[in-house]
């Protein structure tokens, strides 16, 4: 068995995928591991599908993003005339990802913590979303039409260590609307060290060019001193949960 494991991300938005998880992605595809990413939100030709493929490409993916094309539940021209991520039928989007799982099959899924890691509709969303479709995918009488059962090993959610968010906390803006809530550190079942992919990442954060200007959190996070903006980009953590006895390790 290769020592690293065919990996799927899901992820709610652009730039989710540079921001939490983008060291682990660029640590995957330097060593060698199939990487695919499912983006639930913005269509195709947008700015920031656009924006998205500079990303990916900056971490070494060598397949474009699955995009969804639901809406962004706050920004409706995300995807023209598409419903909302949060307003369409759970079963008919777990029927649309369960076809990809079981056409990529992934050792590993990853996307957010039960909470979005900081509460966003689309997180969390997406969260459930990733979680039902990894169990649906392996069920041989599910939607048979859909391929032949996948069953992924592991499931790894982003979180944010508690002991990371308090060293962030004093240099946010008491007014940010960033409600974060931090992992207690024992019960993060990883955390990796993406030092030297750390050139990778920020490459693919400043590729989403509009997000950068036009955010807040981000230009929050652009703006934290030395020292924690480093621990926060060379630090991932996440929560494991294993679907099959012994699971697969993601790095």
């Amino acid at each position: 068995m290769p020592d690293s494991p065919a990996a799927l991300f899901v992820h709610a938005h652009p730039d989710d995928e540079s921001l939490w998880t983008g060291g682990t992605i660029a640590d995957l595809t330097a060593r060698g591991a199939e990487v695919d990413l499912i983006v639930c939100t913005w269509a195709e030709g947008t700015h920031r599908h656009r924006e998205l493929l500079d990303a990916t490409a900056a971490l070494g993916m060598t397949r474009p993003p699955i995009m969804l094309g639901y809406a962004d539940s706050f920004v409706p021209e995300s995807a023209p005339g598409a419903p909302r991520l949060i307003d369409v039928l759970l079963d008919e989007q777990v029927q649309l990802l369960v076809q990809h799982i079981r056409r990529l099959r992934p050792e590993v899924i990853v996307t957010y913590n039960a909470y979005g890691i900081y509460g966003h509709p689309d997180h969390i969303h997406a969260h459930r979303l990733a979680v039902l479709a990894a169990d649906a995918a392996a069920l041989p009488l599910y939607e048979t039409e859909l391929g032949p059962p996948w069953q992924t090993s592991s499931l790894y959610f982003a979180t944010l260590a508690q002991s990371m968010v308090n060293t962030m906390r004093p240099h946010l803006a008491t007014s940010s609307h960033i409600p974060i809530v931090g992992t207690p550190d024992d019960r993060v079942d990883l955390t990796l060290d993406v030092s030297a992919r750390l050139g990778a990442k920020i490459r693919a954060i400043t590729a989403h060019r509009t997000e950068m200007a036009r955010s807040a959190s981000m230009q929050e996070f652009a703006a934290l001193p030395r020292d924690p903006q480093r621990l926060f980009l060379t630090r991932e953590s996440y929560r494991r949960r294993d679907l099959v006895p012994g699971g697969r390790d993601l790095g």
